[in-house]
């Protein structure tokens, strides 16, 4: 009796030396990580002169590494703490590769969003809406280890777990449809660069007009001018039109066309007293012209006007033209561009110059048609009275 209590006690001393000593190095292995090795790679990252390790290997990324080592060295002792084959043994051991797998996927995760991160700072690929490509890599990789995890649990095989999905793909294809063609559109809006973030578009149908703030999966996020975000599903960018402003922001100049319409009746021949009262204003040269209209004389003065104007841009199309007579007067368009592309700038040039058209036009002999007004019909009265 006495030696089979000592045989008894002798395998309770085992069994605990062991387990201490499993304890010591799973804590040691952490211990190690997180002391000595995160702070070495954190100064050797910091003493390149790349800035693509400092990306990857961050803190995340780190951390996700660290949690790993220790349950590695968990699995590599496991069969000292319990004998192979054994229920406890099948149960840890499962548990702790479903904690294994659930922490490569996590850094899978962290390694993809990493990726981005360099891809969106690149001079080549930051203008791609690359985001719902690495968010797909982010699914696809948490589905994997999901079906990993359900087949450690029930001791199958991964490869069957995928041939039984292989038959309910209609279902998937069903839940991850917005998924899967935001996927392909933002392929697609990449490959052709019709989208990037910044870009100012306009999409009547969604209520969209201002600047791209995000490409995501599933939606693009628009602030409008209003401060409002509006949210269009990539593949409607690929279906539908939409209109982008980049070509605009990219030449650096904004176009302003718009017309003023002329009083018809107010249009004339010059005589020489108009003619010399023009020439002494500087509005025409000094040779001489005969029956020249005093509109004529205005569309080549303006013309001149707007290429001397500092705010013009002279490398672009500028012209004043006269458009179809209607009734309400011949409309003379203004055709020319802003040499800039900001809004407030754009809006006040274009007020300064009619508003000093408008002033100019009198000194022409010409009149701007103007529907009658109450005044109008006023003054008829009382000149009749």
């Amino acid at each position: 009796m006495m030696e089979q209590a000592g045989i008894g006690c002798n395998i309770y001393i085992y069994w605990l030396v062991v387990i201490a000593c499993t304890i010591f190095l799973f804590y040691l292995s952490a211990l190690i990580c997180r002391r000595i090795v995160t702070p070495i790679i954190r100064v050797l990252t910091r003493k390149t002169k790349k800035n693509w390790d400092d990306i990857i290997l961050n803190d995340k990324a780190i951390s996700s590494v660290c949690n790993l080592v220790p349950a590695v060295v968990l699995i590599v002792l496991l069969p000292l703490l319990a004998e192979p084959g054994t229920t406890i043994y099948i149960i840890a051991a499962r548990l702790c590769w479903v904690y294994v797998t659930a922490l490569v996927v996590r850094l899978a995760c962290v390694v993809l969003s990493s990726l981005y991160i360099i891809t969106n700072s690149s001079e080549r690929t930051k203008n791609h809406t690359l985001q719902g490509v690495f968010q797909m890599l982010k699914i696809v990789a948490i589905c994997i280890g999901a079906i990993i995890i359900v087949a450690i649990l029930i001791d199958k095989d991964p490869s069957n777990l995928l041939t039984g999905l292989g038959a309910s793909a209609a279902v998937l294809m069903l839940v991850f449809k917005d998924s899967i063609m935001g996927l392909v559109a933002g392929v697609q809006l990449s490959a052709n660069d019709m989208l990037r973030p910044g870009d100012w578009i306009q999409m009547p149908k969604y209520g969209a007009d201002g600047t791209v703030i995000d490409v995501t999966l599933t939606t693009v996020k628009v602030q409008n001018w209003d401060n409002t975000i509006t949210t269009i599903p990539p593949y409607a960018l690929v279906s539908d039109s939409f209109q982008n402003w980049r070509g605009m922001t990219d030449s650096g100049g904004r176009r302003i066309k718009r017309s003023i319409c002329i009083d018809m009746n107010s249009i004339c021949f010059c005589d020489k007293k108009m003619l010399d009262d023009f020439k002494e204003k500087g509005f025409i040269a000094e040779e001489e012209r005969k029956e020249v209209a005093n509109l004529t004389l205005f569309r080549e003065w303006l013309d001149r006007w707007l290429a001397e104007h500092p705010l013009v841009n002279k490398k672009m199309t500028l012209m004043v033209r006269q458009l179809q007579p209607t009734p309400q007067g011949l409309p003379l368009e203004l055709y020319f561009f802003y040499d800039g592309v900001q809004w407030i700038p754009y809006e006040n040039l274009q007020s300064e110059v009619f508003e000093y058209i408008l002033a100019k036009l009198p000194e022409f002999g010409l009149k701007v048609f103007q529907s009658p007004t109450g005044n109008d019909f006023q003054y008829l009265r009382n000149i009749k009275s």
